[in-house]
């Protein structure tokens, strides 16, 4: 058996600095916006999409890798030697993990599994894959165990604003009008118990900031049932005020070993608009 690589989606959200720690094989998504083709997070960034919505009232679109962009992007790994481990994507949120399953059939030597999760959720137990394989695990002992932590990890935002969940069709004009009349702050859960979905979990009233405050509390406080050792605070384009915040706030209710800082990426900022934040963390 070769040495195991983990390749993962851009949309995982782990940021440069992690991707390079744990060698971190990433595809990227493409965007699509105003007849242009880009590459996430290599030549357009969440600022510019919320740019062009602003000055221009277009949204862009995302699109998630084909089968044979998937191939191209596992060969030449496969050709150095490595057994790959694609942690894709959750398949009830894209049908990006097909598209990598079908590849790996053709390519050979490439182990799928489904994170049933997004953004540094997602993100999270594609660290966890890299850790087994520096370990010396085998593609399908990471595999296994992967599936076995999808139920545990946390991923939840809270959106400033439905401004581009309406826009994009995810919700009513009268919900996101009624939202933003009465100050209410959704708080956007993965649900990944049978398959991934999203949902809406508690809604809080007032200004973000303390909106925030009360999130962090509802989803940190009192919990003896958190794994320590790493937490992500992940966001779309929060003041660096928010962040500072939430990360006070964070290391006092809970002693993670580690908490890292990552933007979202272009194809989550463009569903839950500037200024969404969120905690996220596995559970023992």
């Amino acid at each position: 058996m070769g040495k195991v690589i983990i390749s993962a989606d851009s949309t995982c959200d782990i940021g440069p600095e992690l991707q390079k720690r744990y060698n971190v094989q990433l595809i990227n998504w493409r965007i699509l916006l105003d007849g242009k083709e880009y590459m996430d997070n290599v030549t357009i960034f969440p600022d510019d999409l919320y740019r062009a919505w602003r000055e221009r009232g277009i949204l862009p679109k995302s699109t998630g890798a084909t089968s044979e962009e998937y191939k191209r992007h596992f060969k030449p790994l496969v050709e150095q030697g490595y057994e790959v481990v694609h942690v894709g994507f959750g398949s009830g949120i894209s049908c990006s993990y097909q598209n990598a399953v079908q590849a790996a059939k053709e390519v050979g030597h490439v182990t799928t599994v489904d994170s049933q999760n997004l953004s540094s959720g997602y993100g999270m137990l594609v660290l966890a894959a890299a850790e087994m394989a520096e370990e010396g695990l085998s593609p399908e002992q990471i595999c296994q165990r992967v599936e076995l932590l999808c139920p545990r990890a946390h991923t939840s935002f809270l959106l400033d604003t439905l401004e581009f969940m309406r826009a994009g069709g995810r919700c009513s004009t009268i919900a996101s009008f009624g939202a933003s009349l009465l100050k209410l702050k959704p708080c956007i859960e993965v649900e990944n118990q049978d398959g991934a979905h999203m949902h809406v979990g508690k809604k809080y009233r007032g200004n973000m900031e303390h909106c925030l405050m009360e999130y962090v509390h509802n989803k940190l406080e009192g919990r003896d049932d958190i794994d320590l050792r790493r937490a992500f605070i992940t966001h779309s384009g929060s003041p660096d005020s928010d962040i500072k915040m939430v990360l006070k706030e964070v290391k006092k209710l809970q002693k993670f070993k580690e908490i890292y800082i990552t933007h979202t990426n272009c194809t989550i900022s463009t569903h839950c608009g500037p200024r969404t934040l969120g905690v996220v963390f596995l559970t023992k």
